[in-house]
């Protein structure tokens, strides 16, 4: 009986340590090719360089403007006119002008207008640098989304692999437990056949193998499930075949409740962001104040006709003082601002709303994180109990006061322990990743 006893023993611990062919993936490794290959994430950055860009656009606004415009036509009809003797005055000492009737006419060829003209923007350059102010806010905003974008990311990262962690950890506990069933089937065999034990014994363990296989089979497709949807997380071909690393053991944390508020409210980017909008809210409304201001621009322009005849310049230009304005809007802008206002405030009601729900987030992972260490100290407890209750039965049946059966039921229960102790400590280290990203941390 003893060497049954030391071949189950091996079967287990041979299933156990069965090394794959597969690459080992550490959790490090994952966050790190994730950041870097997720294709969210590079759509997140790119948000960010958009609205770099779009600053960097309107920046330009500030400079000199040049502009072109060029004409060709066919003029359908002649400038053709007279102009009469006298018809310009008629002085003493020159006498009539002009002297003599003077006939123009243009010919009917094509003819071109060309206007060149540089404005440099004067007084406008305040509302243009108050809607950069703006702009630059809108990239900041953005470029929290992207950290939010990848603090999200690197928690799902984490989940996704702890859930192959604990799959993994289940298909080993099952994996043994199969080899314990086939084993004791082939034994209970031959006890039937020497009629020691009933044939319905037999029946049951055969029913129990037929279960754990059925298990196995479950377990494996939902670890190959688990590690696609890893490798998506990644950014990676789907069909990479990978190892995982064993759960950690739990690490002490000393973080209080309190230092995890203080730390959440600095570094998460939802609270950056609704201040963030607070603030735009208030350079809109100095962007749309300063629409009250005249546009003045100094200009300056040049005319080039061609094919006009001899009676027109063929060339002009001009310097001189733009000006816009519209001194009278039946209150349009004051109604726009009296929204931007509004606007100012709604900002501000909503940093209050997200600083809240931060605080409520960090005290519910935080409570969450508590629950799995407790969860996991029990966890630990039932195995060392497993483990000494497997002990004492096999001293029990070291001096025959205990059966085969119970040795290897003794055996099925630690690996149910062991099997739940892992899943407690996946749980603990999914409830870390939560509480992590509840304070903000971008890895």
């Amino acid at each position: 009986m003893r060497k049954h006893i030391i071949r189950i023993a091996t079967l287990a611990a041979a299933a156990g340590l069965a090394a794959s062919a597969a690459d080992l993936l550490t959790l490090d490794q994952a966050v790190a090719i994730a950041v870097d290959q997720n294709r969210s994430l590079r759509n997140s950055a790119l948000e960010v360089e958009k609205a770099q860009d779009s600053v960097a656009a309107n920046r330009t606004r500030q400079f000199p403007s040049f502009s072109l415009n060029v004409l060709g036509a066919q003029q359908l009809q002649p400038f053709d006119f007279t102009i009469q003797k006298g018809q310009l005055g008629n002085y003493q000492g020159t006498g009539p002008l002009p002297g003599e009737d003077v006939h123009f006419k243009s010919p009917m060829e094509p003819t071109g207008l060309l206007v060149g003209k540089v404005s440099q923007p004067l007084t406008s350059l305040i509302r243009i640098r108050r809607g950069l102010e703006t702009l630059k806010t809108t990239a900041e905003i953005a470029r929290e989304q992207s950290r939010a974008d990848r603090q999200k990311t690197v928690r799902d990262v984490k989940r996704a692999y702890y859930g192959i962690q604990q799959l993994e950890s289940s298909l080993r506990s099952v994996r043994q437990t199969r080899d314990l069933y086939a084993e004791l089937e082939k034994l209970t065999e031959n006890y039937v056949a020497g009629q020691v034990v009933l044939k319905s014994e037999l029946l049951d363990i055969q029913a129990n193998l037929a279960k754990t296989e059925q298990t196995t089979l479950e377990l494996e497709d939902q670890t190959a499930s688990g590690k696609e949807q890893l490798n998506q997380l990644l950014g990676r071909d789907v069909l990479i075949d990978f190892e995982v690393q064993p759960a950690l053991e739990i690490t002490d944390d000393e973080t209080t409740l309190e230092a995890a508020r203080g730390q959440a409210l600095n570094r998460r980017p939802e609270v950056h962001q609704a201040q963030l909008r607070a603030k735009q809210a208030e350079q809109d409304l100095r962007a749309k104040r300063a629409e009250y201001i005249p546009d003045v621009s100094a200009d300056f322009s040049s005319y080039s006709l061609l094919n006009f005849g001899q009676f027109l310049p063929t060339q002009t230009s001009s310097v001189g003082i733009n000006v816009s304005w519209e001194p009278f809007d039946w209150g349009r802008k004051k109604h726009e601002i009296a929204g931007k206002q509004r606007t100012i405030e709604e900002a501000r009601n909503a940093e209050k709303d997200t600083v809240n729900a931060v605080l409520m987030d960090v005290n519910d992972k935080y409570r969450q994180l508590r629950r799995s260490q407790a969860q996991l100290r029990v966890a630990r407890l039932s195995q060392e109990a497993a483990m000494e209750g497997l002990r004492v039965m096999k001293n029990k049946y070291a001096v025959k006061a205990a059966l085969l059966k119970d040795v290897l039921q003794g055996q099925v229960g630690l690996e149910q322990s062991n099997s739940d102790y892992q899943q407690a400590l996946v749980s603990f280290w999914n409830a870390r990743a939560d509480f992590e990203r509840a304070l903000g941390e971008d890895q």
